[in-house]
C-alpha cells in the first residue's frame, strides 16, 4: 500500500501569510491546498506562486465548482494546479467537464461529496467517469454541529472503487492514523497545523504519525 498523503489546507485570505505558512509546512506535507476562501480572494496568482515556489508539492485548488466545469477549471490547471475540486451535488456534465480539463492538463479531478445525499451512488458514478479522487468532506459548519467524516469514509472505502479517497473534517494527531487505517489515502489537515504554536513542528509530528500508520 502506498503511503498516505498529507494535504495542508491554506485558508487565509492574506497572500503573504499563505506563502509564509506554506514555507513552514511544505517539507512535511505532500499537497498544498488553496482553500476556497483563499482562491476566491487571490485567484490565479497564488496558484502560480505556490507551484513555482514549491515544485515538489502538489497544489490543490479547492474551487468547489458547481457549474461550467471545464471552463472554470481549465485556467487553474493551466496556472499550475495539480488537482481541482468539483462538487458532487453538481450536474454530471459539470463533473465531467472538470475531469476533461484535468486530463487535458495531465492533472487530477476530485469530486467533493460535501452535502451529497447518496454518496455511494455519486462516488461510484464519478469513479466510473474518470475522477481520480473522491473527497469525503465534513464541512466546518457540520463539524460545529458535532459531525465527523468517519461513517462516510467507511461507506466509501467499502466500495473499493480503485480511486484515492481524501478525507477532511477536523483531523488531528489523535484521529489521523485511524483515518488512514479506515481507508483514507489523503488526509486533510488545517487547524491542527495552522492553529499550533509551531505549524512546522505540528506538521512534522503529523508526518511521522502518517508514515507510521
Amino acid at each position: 500500500m502506498a503511503k498516505a498523503l498529507i494535504q495542508m489546507a491554506l485558508d487565509s485570505l492574506d497572500f503573504d501569510q499563505t506563502i509564509a505558512l506554506a514555507e513552514q509546512v511544505a517539507p512535511y506535507v505532500d499537497i498544498l491546498e488553496v482553500g476556497t476562501p483563499c482562491i476566491k480572494y487571490n485567484g490565479l496568482e497564488i496558484v502560480t506562486a505556490l507551484k513555482n515556489k514549491f515544485p515538489n508539492n502538489l497544489v490543490l485548488v479547492d474551487l468547489k465548482t458547481m457549474d461550467a466545469g471545464e471552463y472554470e477549471a481549465t485556467p487553474f490547471y493551466e496556472a499550475g494546479a495539480d488537482i481541482c475540486t468539483v462538487l458532487g451535488v453538481s450536474d454530471k456534465a459539470t463533473m465531467g467537464g472538470v475531469i476533461k480539463a484535468a486530463n487535458a492538463n495531465n492533472a487530477e479531478a476530485q469530486i467533493d461529496l460535501i452535502n451529497v445525499s447518496d454518496k455511494k451512488a455519486v462516488a461510484t458514478e464519478a469513479a466510473r467517469n474518470g475522477a481520480q479522487i473522491i473527497g469525503v468532506h465534513t464541512g466546518l459548519d457540520a463539524q460545529a454541529a458535532g459531525q465527523t467524516p468517519f461513517a462516510d469514509l467507511k461507506e466509501i472505502a467499502g466500495l473499493n472503487l480503485g480511486v484515492r479517497i481524501s478525507v477532511a473534517g477536523g483531523l488531528n494527531k489523535n484521529t489521523i492514523q485511524d483515518t488512514i487505517r479506515a481507508g483514507a489515502t489523503i488526509v486533510v489537515v488545517g487547524a491542527a497545523i495552522y492553529g499550533a504554536d509551531s505549524p512546522a513542528e505540528s506538521a512534522k509530528e503529523l508526518r511521522a504519525l502518517v508514515d507510521a500508520a
